[in-house]
């Protein structure tokens, strides 16, 4: 059984809470829009890091990161990436990717919006953390936590950080 922490959209900001809700995760995965280098770093102090790069990572984080990660965890096939739609509304190409690589889980970011869906046509879960940083139109920062286990993602948690600052009159 392995715990994973998921972010996105951290857009550069580092929030202390992130080393507390992750200090007992087994891996965190980050679904691209880092930001600066040293976000990354600082999780991979707490964790080991999978990411991928977003639309806004450039320099260093672009070099350090791929844009889609495909890998299998505790038996379950997983893609990464930071652009890819959610069940019903795949980004072009991605539907058939995910049924080629038999995915059981994707994770993507983009969005800002929280969204945990299971897609019956693929029979993958879809996981969007929404945003984890203080920039763009999410209402709410959140996180999200799970456990695998025998390929089965389970446990889910969804831990809200609060209002952005930039939201914080509204």
């Amino acid at each position: 059984m392995k715990k994973i922490g998921i972010l996105s959209d951290t857009h550069s900001c580092w929030d202390d809470r992130f080393a507390y809700y992750f200090r007992d995760c087994d891996e965190i995965w980050h679904a691209g829009d880092i930001g600066d280098i040293t976000v990354a770093e600082r999780l991979e102090a707490i964790a080991p890091l999978r990411a991928v790069r977003g639309n806004i990572d450039h320099g260093s984080v672009a070099r350090k990161y791929p844009e889609l990660d495909i890998f299998t965890v505790e038996g379950l096939r997983v893609l990464l990436t930071h652009i890819g739609g959610y069940p019903g509304r795949w980004s072009r190409g991605m539907k058939n990717l995910l049924r080629e690589e038999r995915i059981g889980l994707m994770v993507d970011g983009h969005s800002h919006i929280l969204r945990i869906m299971f897609d019956k046509e693929l029979g993958l879960l879809h996981i969007n953390p929404g945003a984890a940083g203080t920039q763009g139109w999410q209402k709410v920062r959140t996180l999200v936590t799970f456990e695998i286990d025998n390929a089965v993602p389970s446990n889910c948690h969804i831990i809200e950080l609060g209002v952005p600052s930039s939201h914080a009159d509204t």
